[in-house]
């Protein structure tokens, strides 16, 4: 069915990304830094995300790109980090959108990750896609994101962007350390517990990206979260009844504060601040989700 380039692919979710696609008959060639550390079934092709190669050969006469590229925000927001947090993106869009315009057959649609943190961390507000854009870090990071993209997206080519929450799947991401600390016996409310916790399982997740490659009505921006969000609090009661574990110590926002750097590395409003986000574009499409609860996506992730 044609090839799929996926920039970023070595990640968890490119990962995830390439086997579901190949289960659709479709060929996935996986663009990076660096390859994976575990072994790899699809074609790998390296390059450095900030300049056109030899690598852009790549993109004749494939059927799609998804571009996934980007540094974690799962660290420490260093101003060192913010920065590189934003030119990971930025400059890597860019540089596709630059190697698009010396391809003679370039692929159709190209399906580029945004942020659902765009719409910053109102506190019990429920955003669509048309909700106002937020304030902060995360919010001018993924306006500069889409920006760019609309900006190197080639004429007559689809583009369908994705403002993708919190993707939870067996192999890492949020999921997997918060697990870790469940196990610990320290799953309990972050905080007041009240912020929203937007998810999506990473069937659903690919399922998307898929429905965006084959389906040519896909265009545009979607948020790609279920359509049930939950609140911290909700998120690990139903996680310690996954995994069976009673008792959750509950984090005081004050430890989080501390802790967060200091043990995890990382940035404590990753944890007490959220989102709760639903699509209205989805369903208008007819895209039924096959884990719309959160139950039954940790039901089918954590056993």
């Amino acid at each position: 069915m044609g090839k799929v380039i996926i920039f970023g692919g070595t990640g968890f979710i490119g990962l995830s990304l390439a086997a579901q696609l190949a289960e659709r008959g479709l060929t996935p060639v996986v663009v990076a830094r660096n390859p994976p550390k575990s072994s790899l079934d699809f074609e790998f092709v390296a390059w450095n995300g900030y300049e056109v190669g030899a690598w852009s050969a790549i993109l004749e006469n494939a059927k799609a790109i998804v571009n996934l590229a980007g540094k974690t925000v799962d660290c420490i927001k260093t101003p060192a980090n913010c920065d590189l947090i934003l030119r990971s993106r930025v400059d890597t869009t860019k540089v596709i959108g630059a190697a698009l315009a010396t391809t003679k057959n370039p692929p159709k649609v190209w399906v580029q990750m945004s942020t659902a943190h765009i719409y910053g961390d109102p506190p019990s507000q429920l955003c669509t896609e048309t909700a106002a854009f937020g304030y902060g870090l995360a919010p001018t990071v993924g306006k500069a994101w889409e920006k760019a993209f609309l900006e190197v997206l080639p004429a007559g080519m689809r583009g369908v962007r994705l403002r993708t929450s919190f993707v939870v799947g067996r192999n890492g991401g949020a999921l997997a350390s918060l697990m870790q600390i469940t196990k610990l016996g320290l799953g309990g409310t972050a905080g007041d517990g009240s912020q929203g916790f937007s998810w999506i399982h990473e069937y659903d997740m690919n399922e998307i990206i898929y429905q965006a490659i084959v389906n040519p009505a896909y265009e545009g921006a979607y948020i790609a979260s279920a359509p049930n969000p939950v609140s911290n609090q909700v998120f690990m009661k139903s996680l310690r009844k996954a995994m069976k574990i009673p008792i959750g110590l509950p984090a005081p926002a004050f430890l989080i504060k501390i802790g967060a750097p200091l043990l995890f590395r990382t940035d404590p409003e990753l944890v007490l601040y959220g989102r709760y986000v639903k699509s209205e574009r989805l369903p208008a499409m007819g895209f039924s989700f096959k884990f719309p609860t959160l139950d039954s996506a940790l039901a089918d992730l954590v056993n």
